[in-house]
């Protein structure tokens, strides 16, 4: 009787989801088979809907492409090949493209041209925003000012550009700062405007230096907008760069753009904006991904 009953406790104790036999695995057919529930369901679950979001995200993507893709091919059949070449073409096309050399030196002007504007931008735009926003009066009268500025059509101003800059590289330069500096100072100067005071006012209370609530309150708080400044100002400036190379230029992606629509060479200048689109959205999607990181962090930092 007594072994019956001793029996009978333990498989008592072994099936109780609280008992400390059931959490480590306890002796017995129950408890072997409770300790792998335990320690392997949960985890199984956080995997299984983990990979069931990567999988839809991958759909969703998937069923974009085609999309565009059924689209493309609609309009193709509309329009025919006197504005358009078919989507397998025109990957066919860019391929071939990729592997002339001519294109190589084409890209390399419209990519050194662009690479100088990016750093003017992200330079020129931060600091400037840095300044404006923390002298409050500045940025209150200069804000509306870079905003008119930034609706304004910047193709009108293009004669000024040329006529100030000449033709060549430095007016696409100009023009790509032109288009990407004004967002980054907007967004930064609102950056700076919405730190929460209680963060100074604590860096005055524990006595930091400058460099200290520099780095340990300002920078954490600034960073994420700041990256989207500079994100919108990416797009923005390679796109100031191409239309400068429309206008006035000999060489880039933007030259043979503008080349093809005036020879009639529809496959050159679709493929050309192919692997131009492709870049942008590829860069895009990544720039995104990494700002959404950052205000996520920005969010859950303590």
């Amino acid at each position: 009787m007594t072994r019956v009953a001793s029996h009978s406790g333990a498989r008592t104790t072994a099936r109780e989801p609280g008992s400390h036999e059931h959490l480590s695995g306890a002796t017995g057919a129950d408890g072997v088979h409770g300790s792998r529930i335990s320690s392997r369901s949960l985890p199984r679950t956080e995997i299984r809907g983990s990979g069931s979001a990567t999988t839809a995200r991958s759909m969703d993507w998937a069923l974009l492409v085609l999309a565009l893709l059924a689209i493309w091919q609609v309009l193709y059949a509309a329009v025919g090949d006197v504005a358009l070449t078919p989507p397998l073409a025109t990957l066919r096309n860019a391929g071939a493209l990729l592997g002339s050399p001519g294109f190589w030196r084409h890209l390399e002007a419209t990519a050194y041209a662009f690479a100088v504007s990016l750093v003017i931008t992200a330079i020129g735009g931060v600091t400037a925003g840095l300044a404006l926003g923390f002298h409050r009066f500045s940025g209150l009268v200069s804000e509306p000012i870079l905003t008119a500025v930034y609706t304004l059509p910047k193709v009108t101003l293009y004669p000024l550009v040329l006529l100030v800059f000449g033709l060549g590289i430095s007016a696409k330069i100009a023009f790509g700062i032109m288009h990407g500096i004004v967002p980054v100072i907007l967004i930064t100067m609102s950056a700076v405007r919405n730190i929460d005071p209680v963060h100074l006012k604590t860096a005055r209370a524990l006595n930091l230096t400058a460099l200290q609530t520099a780095a340990n309150v300002l920078a954490p708080a600034v960073t994420p907008e700041i990256f989207t400044g500079l994100r919108v100002g990416f797009s923005l400036t390679l796109l100031g760069v191409i239309i400068g190379e429309m206008f006035a230029s000999q060489r880039g992606l933007g030259f043979m753009i503008i080349n093809g629509m005036n020879t009639h060479d529809v496959p050159t200048m679709m493929a050309v904006i192919f692997l131009i689109v492709t870049f942008a959205v590829t860069a895009g999607t990544l720039l995104l991904a990494a700002d959404r990181r950052l205000h996520r962090g920005a969010r859950e930092a303590p």
